[in-house]
């Protein structure tokens, strides 16, 4: 049916297509048992436990889709395992002025420079608070600084607090969006003393008690296949507390490769602050590797590539994070995962968990069920019992 509508679709504009997909959602959640049936697939071999949270599948959606937790019945019923909503920064914010959302279907990408519109903390966690929790469904909040460029610095960090402080009683876990290339300053916060002020703050806020990573199970890691690997980095002797999980969400590696040095700095500085897992990777300001002609992506400018182009460099960071950090810390593999295929590779790259955005934008609502039914029979092909079995099989 999607592959029907979708042409129609497509001759709107992309945020316009977005609007009427949201006001299709807000049906499709009245009618839960009828959309899961359409759309829901479930097996025990899917399931697993990841910050002490019961996932029911690996697949959930990424950040920017529902940013104001408009929808977080509909995503239960399509069967996701987990869903994040957000963005959400602690003022209100409209974003950029439109056009600010493109797609490139040669690519299987969108282009956005959305500028984080949203509700704000305050609305977004009184629509949580007020939103029965739905069965079986993971929700994270993905948090960002206040789409301005005259928050900065400490003012930016205050920011942060503020939303975290608003919205940690509403999370199943917190993920910091500390790499938007968006905004109009064009700044993030992962340059290492920066980041390591933000979350000395944010874990401040939570009182300190933020959980650290602990080792995987024997049976779900893979000792054997990291004998030659560089030396384990981890937390250095913190004690473990209850709280929301705090995630941090980084930024693609470059089309040559990842940065080794950079990458395990940042990573060391999350997981010395009590981080216990990342997203692997936001948006891409660079243009690399695109089918669509030159002159096409120059009309459309700046913003934040998504989809398909990003699949390998996003999947590299997620082999290094899980070699780096010996697989104990947990892994979301989110930048062109549009099928069953890819999330597959994602998750023996070593992410546990995997999101979709532009997938569904190309595949559409019945990506969710056609990648769960699809993992299930590439883990039965290879000998998994199960998806913790498999990750980082590759790695």
């Amino acid at each position: 049916m999607y592959r029907r509508l979708r042409p129609l679709l497509f001759r709107l504009d992309a945020e316009r297509a977005h609007g009427l997909a949201v006001r299709a959602g807000r049906l499709g959640q009245r009618l839960p048992a009828l959309t899961g049936a359409l759309f829901g697939a479930a097996d025990a071999g899917l399931e697993q436990t990841v910050w002490g949270l019961r996932f029911r599948n690996p697949v959930g959606l990424a950040a920017g889709f529902d940013k104001n937790a408009e929808l977080v019945r509909l995503w239960a019923a399509l069967g996701f395992g987990h869903a994040e909503v957000g963005s959400v920064s602690a003022r209100p914010s409209a974003g950029n002025a439109r056009p600010r959302a493109f797609r490139l279907p040669a690519d299987g990408a969108l282009v956005n420079r959305m500028g984080l519109n949203n509700d704000g903390a305050a609305a977004v966690a009184a629509r949580l608070a007020a939103t029965a929790a739905p069965s079986g469904l993971v929700v994270g909040v993905n948090v960002a600084k206040t789409h301005s460029p005259d928050i900065l610095g400490a003012a930016g960090v205050e920011d942060f607090r503020a939303s975290v402080r608003a919205l940690a009683p509403q999370a199943d876990y917190l993920a910091l969006n500390v790499s938007c290339p968006n905004t109009a300053e064009g700044k993030t916060f992962e340059a290492p003393d920066t980041l390591d002020a933000l979350l000395a703050a944010v874990a401040d806020e939570v009182g300190g008690a933020v959980r650290v990573a602990r080792p995987a199970p024997e049976g779900d890691r893979h000792p054997s296949k990291r004998s030659s690997q560089p030396p384990v980095l981890g937390p250095r002797s913190r004690e473990p507390k209850a709280s929301p999980p705090l995630l941090v969400k980084l930024s693609p590696p470059p089309t040559g490769g990842v940065d080794v040095g950079a990458t395990d700095e940042l990573v060391q500085i999350c997981l010395d602050r009590g981080v216990v897992g990342f997203i692997t990777a936001n948006t891409a300001a660079d243009r690399g590797g695109l089918a669509t002609p030159p002159d096409a992506v120059g009309r459309i400018g700046r913003g934040g590539l998504s989809g398909r182009p990003l699949a390998a460099r996003a999947t590299a960071l997620a082999r290094h994070l899980y070699r780096t950090t010996g697989g104990r810390v947990p892994i979301v593999g989110v930048g062109g995962v549009d099928s069953a295929e890819a999330a597959y590779a994602r998750i023996r790259a070593g992410a546990s968990l995997v999101q979709v955005y532009t997938g569904l934008v190309y595949e559409g609502p019945g990506l969710v069920g056609r990648v769960n039914r699809g993992l299930v029979r590439l883990l039965e092909r290879d000998g998994f019992g199960s998806v913790a079995e498999a990750v980082g099989a590759d790695a």
